[in-house]
């Protein structure tokens, strides 16, 4: 068994109303342009998040090739997909925002602000190195900061998922629950205060935040794509955070769930449960995502914001031509070649 039981951020569930229309702005502007799988189906494990009733949906999964988590982009088509009630300020409580991976600071912001048609944040000073903030059309936050990970070049200068900005109520508590999910795991700020960078309508707000990294280790097959990890926690020092997922359902709009790619599910599972982290949901065999595999779970950290975990079985290599990897079969945890990552890349949907 490998040492590692997660190789990385696989992708970040993002709730909107319309796939088609939200898929083509991630590709033009972020450069999520290959698709792993793109289905419609009912979601009948979900239905603890889902009021108890099957919810039909439809979901893309799209990567950057650039490197870094995917998104998974989700719509509901039994019922309209739901927007928060209120403005979701940094601090409330689950996913405030994705941090989007750049070699380039300068010219990720250029492109995103010719090209994105929202309003982009200036270049500013981070706890760590420079990056900015952005809104996508949605109304959905998200950062573009550094990061050493990068796979390879591509067409824009925006990679892939690097990690989240994920707002909690008790710091401490929820480092014990990252530490214990993606160990090791090293400190790279904690620091409180009032910070210049953070969009805020409540300007003087004072915060602590701290940033975690797992640190890239080739295991996992996708690991090399993957690369590092970066979980940012804030936590709001001078108000009551709010739940953004209060009331509503898993797949309404927003950041729905932090999905990592996980390499032993049973022994994590094991692991979890005996530090108090119970598995919510787990489809327990293998589940099929149009023409990808696998076995997903659910947990919750302290604040309920959901992290899935999947343990992929089947990836198309080259759907065009019904090339497939099954992972079941493979005898170590060492990643793919990158060529044969590369050729992933011939399924780029080009607009």
């Amino acid at each position: 068994m490998s040492a590692a039981l997660i190789s990385g951020i696989q992708q970040v569930g993002v709730g909107v109303q319309n796939v088609p229309d939200a898929w083509k702005w991630y590709r033009q502007v972020l450069g999520f342009d290959v698709p792993v799988f793109d289905e419609k189906a009912e979601a009948p494990l979900m239905t603890p998040y889902t009021g108890g009733e099957v919810q039909k949906r439809h979901a893309v999964l799209a990567i950057n090739m650039a490197g870094g988590g995917g998104l998974e982009i989700w719509s509901f088509t039994s019922r309209k997909s739901q927007p928060a009630n209120f403005k979701v300020e940094p601090g409330d409580l689950g996913i405030n925002a994705i941090r989007f991976k750049t070699p380039d600071v300068q010219k990720a912001h250029a492109w995103i602000k010719s090209n994105s048609g929202q309003a982009v944040g200036p270049v500013v000073a981070l706890p760590e190195g420079e990056g900015f903030w952005g809104t996508d059309p949605y109304g959905n936050i998200f950062q573009i900061t550094t990061d050493k990970t990068w796979f390879q070049k591509t067409g824009k200068p925006v990679g892939g998922v690097a990690g989240v900005v994920v707002g909690v109520s008790d710091i401490d508590q929820s480092v014990a629950f990252y530490e214990s999910l993606l160990q090791p795991l090293e400190v790279v700020y904690d620091e409180t205060g009032v910070f210049a960078d953070i969009p805020s309508a409540f300007p003087g707000q004072r915060f602590r935040r701290m940033l975690l990294r797992k640190n890239f280790t080739p295991e996992g097959a996708f690991s090399k794509l993957l690369g590092n990890v970066q979980i940012e926690l804030i936590q709001a020092l001078d108000r009551t955070p709010k739940k953004i997922f209060e009331n509503r359902f898993w797949g309404d709009c927003g950041y729905i769930h932090l999905c990592f790619d996980t390499l032993d599910m049973n022994a994590l599972k094991t692991k979890l449960q005996a530090q108090g982290y119970p598995f919510t949901i787990d489809s327990e065999q293998s589940f099929g995502m149009e023409a990808a595999a696998g076995r997903f779970a659910y947990l919750e950290d302290p604040d309920g914001t959901l992290i899935e975990l999947v343990e992929t079985h089947k990836v198309p290599i080259l759907k065009k031509i019904g090339w497939f990897m099954d992972l079941q079969k493979r005898k170590s945890q060492k990643p793919l070649p990158d060529w044969m990552l590369k050729t992933m890349g011939f399924g780029r949907v080009k607009d």
